[in-house]
């Protein structure tokens, strides 16, 4: 059935509906579904809280920000125009040219003339009698429609550190996930960066150019690889434009969507020297090949996973002066991979340079941020100037800040207490017309990728539901309690999910995240759209429409 006839024939909208959907955040995954959404003639709005688009690439400013997967597997892959009109400059963009992007995209499919910027939603609840949703914002606007499409991202509440005084400093302060829009300099001042996770590596070695002094307050070190990231050359960009056909066909098949996939062998299979010689490679190789692109069973055999540990830690002794700094930067609590990776371009050289400390908070915790600076167990130091680089309430984080009720006033917050149970990643029982867009248990990986195909999977359902003239769709609790024993099976096994991190829910800086849950969909992504679209093709069995 066309576009237009689905249009004809789907129901009117309701007196009292302000809209068909309201989508929350002008992301990436809000932009799209926006995009999708008006092809089925819908009447869309989106309210996003910033002032302009970008979702991540808006907030996040921080410097050194920039993509860890390849720039053209990267952007949207729907529109051949669009592939063709822009060039990417570099294969690991910079976050000014990725908002640049998105900023083209919006402007080319003319989508702000429905996005409400400085619209921060506040609460979101689900009225049976009538069915729809009533949404809220912040300066108390409300706002009633038929489905409402939290496109809010897994990586978009940040989060501060559970430190006394933090008000009390004199100097300025910073959080990675909020930083200026305007340029910041840190040319002879005396700067403290509290994290080293993937924003503090980039962050430290990118303000280690200019600082007077620097001092990094480290708490779990982490395993980072080289970018290799280069300028894009015009042969290059020719290249690359003939070939984005097969660029996202690789996507389609590999693990993660990345353009990267497990080797088939065994790490123990081979033999020292081939191993040896196939890590070498794959530390020089750009983006994240070292870490989506090993062995097979590196995040599933510890022996093989400590191989590729040791290897790491080698790399790091060689690379920092001090021998003390550099066991200080090797993790001890975590193999390599079984966080995400992050990606730099000499951050542990940054620890050569003489303007440039590193203290270990499990030595010396830091006891409280004072007027001057900072108060650990072992001495004050002061600053001009503090970053925060320690990250965000991950996952479900952006759903929590939102107080989301589905029937009988049911928090989302609540339904997901102890464990988060989902169908798909996309809908969630007892919340009725609700689609979350890259929400928990979907695949994650190269998200843009599965923006892509979690969008396209609304927008079919919505589509099939203006078809059939339905106006109430939600999982049935068997879907989803089908769904989630399947996410936990694909956990089984996975050294990740015996680790500590965002990818398992744990955040010590905020109340109830101390204990690890099943939060992603650990299978593969072609195995998570297989899934989804066998319900598709069943006319959404498993989707009461009652």
């Amino acid at each position: 059935m066309s576009t237009s006839e689905m249009t004809a024939e789907r129901p009117q909208r309701q007196q009292g509906l302000d809209y068909d959907a309201i989508i929350v955040g002008a992301g990436i995954s809000g932009m799209y579904q926006l995009y999708k959404l008006r092809e089925l003639g819908m009447n869309v709005r989106v309210l996003e809280a910033g002032t302009g688009v970008g979702g991540t690439w808006y907030w996040n400013r921080y410097p050194g920000a920039r993509f860890d997967s390849e720039s053209y597997s990267y952007g949207y892959s729907f529109s051949d125009e669009l592939l063709q009109e822009w060039n990417w400059t570099e294969h690991f963009s910079p976050q000014p040219e990725t908002l640049k992007y998105l900023n083209f995209v919006a402007d080319k499919f003319d989508l702000r003339r429905d996005i409400e910027f400085r619209t921060r939603v506040t609460a979101a609840h689900f009225k049976a009698d009538q069915r729809l949703w009533e949404i809220r914002s912040e300066a108390g606007k409300v706002y009633r429609c038929r489905f409402f499409i939290p496109a809010v991202g897994p990586l978009s509440a940040p989060t501060m550190p559970r430190i006394d005084g933090i008000p009390s400093f004199e100097g300025a302060s910073y959080h990675t996930a909020t930083w200026p829009h305007e340029p910041v300099s840190f040319e002879g001042k005396r700067v403290a960066v509290i994290g080293t996770g993937a924003t503090g590596v980039q962050t430290i070695q990118e303000v280690a150019k200019t600082v007077g002094h620097l001092t990094v307050f480290q708490r779990t070190p982490n395993w980072c690889k080289p970018l290799k990231n280069r300028k894009i050359t015009e042969d290059e960009q020719r290249r690359i434009k003939a070939a984005y056909d097969e660029i996202f066909k690789r996507c389609d098949e590999t693990f993660s969507c990345f353009l990267h996939t497990p080797d088939p062998r065994s790490a123990m299979e081979v033999s020292a020297e081939e191993r040896e010689a196939f890590l070498e490679k794959l530390y020089e190789t750009p983006g994240f090949g070292m870490w989506q692109g090993n062995f097979r069973d590196m995040l599933t055999n510890r022996e093989a996973n400590k191989v590729v540990s040791d290897f790491v830690a080698g790399k790091i002794r060689q690379r920092v002066n001090d021998p003390v700094v550099a066991e200080k930067l090797i993790p001890k609590n975590h193999g390599f991979g079984t966080r995400r990776v992050p990606m730099e371009s000499g951050y542990y050289e940054v620890y050569n340079q003489p303007n440039v400390e590193l203290v270990d908070i499990n030595e010396t915790p830091i006891e409280r941020i004072t007027p001057k600076g900072i108060r650990t167990s072992d001495r004050e130091y002061e600053f001009d100037m503090i970053i925060y680089a320690t990250g965000f309430d991950a996952v479900t984080g952006s759903f929590d800040r939102i107080d989301i009720r589905g029937t009988d006033g049911l928090a989302l917050k609540d339904r997901w207490k102890g464990s988060i149970e989902t169908f798909l990643g996309i809908m969630v029982d007892r919340f009725p017309n609700m689609m979350m867009l890259v929400g928990p248990h979907t695949a994650l990986g190269n998200i843009p990728r599965s923006i892509e195909y979690n969008v396209e999977w609304v927008a079919g359902l919505l589509g099939y539901m203006q078809q059939h003239k339905l106006s109430f769709a939600e999982p049935t609790p068997g879907a989803v309690e089908e769904w989630t024993a399947n996410v936990r099976k694909h956990a089984e096994g996975l050294l990740s999910n015996e680790i500590d991190s965002w990818m398992t829910g744990v955040n010590r800086n905020i109340d109830g995240k101390t204990t690890r849950i099943v939060a992603r969909y650990s299978g593969s992504a072609p195995a998570y759209r297989a899934w989804c679209d066998r319900v598709a093709a069943a006319n959404y069995e498993g989707v009461d429409f009652a």
